[in-house]
C-alpha cells in the first residue's frame, strides 16, 4: 500500500537533491519504500520519508534505511511518517517501527501565497551554510553570511540586528510551489516580530520569482504565524529517529 503524499513532498525531494549537489558524498535515494536524504557532512539533513504503508512495511523499510546510512557512515538519522491528521493530538499513523525512537511532530502546511507582499530591508542574502548554522543557534556575523546560493531555485536569507544575523530560512522553488525550510530566531530576539517580516520578504521573493503555492512543516510555536499569512495545515510528518 502505497503512503500518504503531502503538498510539498515534491519541493522538498527536490530541494533535497539539489542540496546534495554541493555537499561532500550526499545523495537522495528513491525506492519502493522511502525516499532518503543522505548527507554525511550535514547531520539535519539525514532524513527519509517512508513510501508505503501497512503491515510491517515501516519496520521494513527503517531496516533497509539503517544499512544504507550506515553504510554512508551517518549514525543519527530520521524517518518521517507521513499522515492526513490535521492536529499534533491526533493519534499516530503507526505504532512503532522497528528499533526506531518516536520524537517529534511536525504539521505540513500550505497556502496561496497573498498579494502585496514586499521585501523587508533587514532581511539580506546568505548561504545555505549560514543558515545552517543559525538553525542551530548559533550567531554569525554578517562577514559570515557567505554569497548567496548560485542554483536558481534555491535563496537563502538572514535578518540583521547591528551587524549580527539573527533569523534566518532557506527557500526552494519547484515548479509554482515555493519549499520554506529552517525559519528560526535566535533565543535573544525572538518576539520582536523578526520571524513576521522574515516571512513577508521570503513569501514576497517567492512571488517575485513566479510561485503561486508555498508549503512547509510547522512546530507548535509556529503555527500561529504561519496561520496569519494564510497557511492551513494538510497533514504532518511524525518522525522516528535512529537513537
Amino acid at each position: 500500500m502505497t503512503a500518504t503524499v503531502l503538498p510539498g513532498q515534491e519541493t522538498l525531494l527536490a530541494c533535497w537533491e539539489t542540496l546534495a549537489r554541493s555537499s561532500p558524498g550526499a545523495t537522495v535515494v528513491r525506492s519502493s519504500a522511502a525516499d532518503a536524504a543522505v548527507f554525511p557532512s550535514w547531520t539535519p539533513m539525514n532524513n527519509a520519508i517512508l513510501t508505503v504503508a501497512g503491515g510491517d512495511a515501516p519496520a521494513l523499510a527503517a531496516s533497509d534505511l539503517a544499512k544504507l546510512y550506515v553504510g554512508a557512515g551517518v549514525a543519527v538519522w530520521a524517518l518521517w511518517v507521513p499522515s492526513r491528521a490535521l492536529t499534533f493530538a491526533a493519534p499516530d499513523a503507526v505504532r512503532a517501527v522497528g528499533d526506531l525512537r518516536r520524537d517529534e511532530t511536525t504539521l505540513v502546511m500550505r497556502a496561496t501565497i497573498p498579494r502585496g507582499l514586499r521585501p523587508h530591508d533587514a532581511v539580506v542574502p546568505s548561504s545555505i551554510a549560514a543558515v545552517a548554522r543559525l538553525a542551530g543557534d548559533e550567531t554569525v556575523s554578517v562577514t559570515e553570511l557567505g554569497e548567496p546560493e548560485r542554483s536558481p531555485s534555491l535563496a537563502a536569507w538572514a535578518v540583521v540586528d547591528d551587524d549580527v544575523a539573527v533569523a534566518c530560512a532557506y527557500t526552494f522553488l519547484h515548479e509554482r510551489d515555493c519549499g520554506i525550510y529552517a525559519v528560526g530566531t535566535l533565543p535573544r530576539w525572538r518576539r520582536r516580530g523578526i520571524a513576521r517580516s522574515l516571512l513577508k520578504h521570503v513569501l514576497a521573493d517567492a512571488a517575485a520569482r513566479g510561485a503561486r503555492t508555498a508549503s512547509l512543516q510547522s512546530t507548535a510555536m509556529a503555527r500561529g504565524l504561519y496561520e496569519s499569512f494564510g497557511f492551513t495545515v494538510a497533514g504532518r510528518y511524525e518522525e522516528w529517529i535512529s537513537r
